[in-house]
């Protein structure tokens, strides 16, 4: 893989795929901006580095049409305010006019391109939408870790037609998961939380090799309190995992359920909440939250871990009520002395609340890319940089 910081890039065209997939309200106004902060770096070394700097980025899931909120207003207003710079908004993505209009740029001028998903052909990794941006810049620059797992013609096919390289986040974000999978220091504790345990059940598979322990809370861990055939009452499971969850050994040693949990006949927080140990959910309740023993246990093994990586919370924590097992979690992870990685939105979005980003070792732009990545599977974003070398 080739590295953008190992090029020159005066007075080039700079085509850069970043991740501002961010999360707004129904206003369309920005919630978290932890992604547009965490793309700076390139952008500001581009800069400096006397480059005709192109952003390119999808928002939302807006399916092949226009929609009004999810275009690159927000974006393009909290980069200006970030970056203390002027920075011209294209009204599409590809065409003669902005292809025309990239020849014309100055040097350390930043244009951003509209949202790439007002295409069908994105996510299609289509070649020939791919080839119309690839008109934009003379240089490609992946700097979309967190969206580097799709199969996407910014992000794929794209690197058939210009000079491929990684971005500084990119690479930031690969050599700080590296450290994981090939050295960790132990204890290795991994912690999976969140609503389901298909989409981290390879994660899960392939650290019962190579962690001491692995934590499980959330609504996920429901579907392991119901393999083992604890009540839950009517919390959600993923009926349909039960059976392969049955077959990694549950009972691993390694392998820690809650032994305790905070659960509400609704998810409101203004109906009566039990805590009780597990097993003991009466059938009109919803488990929604690992319960104080349990944040103890979880806690006394976060102490002890030399290297720790966490996805997911561990319960509805958008609810104060049902927040402390996932603020236990933080806690004890900002408070040990080891090498900490976190990713998930979700997650992210409670440290930043919390005050403790700056607490952990690493925090990924992406969620579901380092779950991939940690997991041993292919990321095509990564794998196209490689084949382009």
């Amino acid at each position: 893989m080739k590295f953008l910081k190992n090029i020159n890039v005066s007075n080039k065209r700079v085509l850069v795929r970043a991740d501002f997939n961010v999360s707004l309200d129904e206003q369309g106004n920005i919630l978290d901006d932890f992604r547009i902060k965490a793309t700076l770096p390139t952008i500001e070394y581009l800069i400096k580095n006397s480059a005709k700097v192109i952003l390119m980025a999808h928002l939302g899931k807006p399916k092949g049409r226009i929609v009004e909120k999810l275009k690159m207003d927000s974006v393009q207003e909290r980069l200006m305010e970030y970056l203390d710079v002027s920075i011209t908004k294209a009204p599409d993505c590809i065409g003669e006019e902005i292809e025309k209009w990239t020849h014309e740029m100055q040097t350390g001028e930043i244009l951003l391109l509209e949202n790439l998903r007002f295409h069908k052909e994105e996510e299609e990794n289509d070649e020939t939408f791919a080839k119309e941006l690839a008109k934009l810049g003379d240089i490609y620059v992946n700097d979309a870790f967190g969206a580097s797992h799709r199969q996407h013609a910014s992000i794929v096919a794209i690197t058939k037609f210009l000079p491929a390289y990684a971005g500084l986040l990119l690479e930031k974000e690969i050599n700080a998961l590296n450290i994981i999978l090939e050295n960790p220091a132990k204890p290795l504790i991994v912690i999976i939380g969140g609503a389901k345990i298909s989409t981290k059940m390879k994660l899960i598979k392939n650290f019962l090799k190579k962690a001491d322990n692995i934590l499980l809370g959330g609504a996920l861990a429901n579907t392991a309190l119901h393999a083992l055939g604890m009540g839950i009452g009517k919390s959600f499971i993923e009926e349909e995992m039960v059976d392969e969850v049955k077959g990694f050994n549950i009972t691993d040693t390694k392998l820690h359920i809650p032994v305790d949990t905070v659960a509400s006949t609704d998810t409101s927080g203004e109906k009566e909440i039990e805590i009780a140990p597990v097993g003991k959910t009466k059938e009109n309740q919803l488990i929604l939250d690992i319960g104080p023993e349990t944040q103890k246990l979880f806690s006394r093994m976060i102490k002890e871990a030399k290297t720790i990586i966490w996805n997911g919370p561990m319960g509805l924590f958008e609810k104060e009520q049902f927040a402390k097992g996932t603020e236990a979690v933080a806690k004890a992870i900002a408070a040990c002395e080891c090498y900490s990685v976190v990713g998930g939105g979700e997650t992210v979005t409670f440290i930043d609340k919390l005050g403790l980003v700056d607490k952990f070792s690493h925090i990924s732009t992406g969620g579901g890319a380092m779950l991939k990545f940690l997991a041993g599977e292919e990321m095509p974003g990564l794998k196209a940089l490689e084949q382009s070398e």
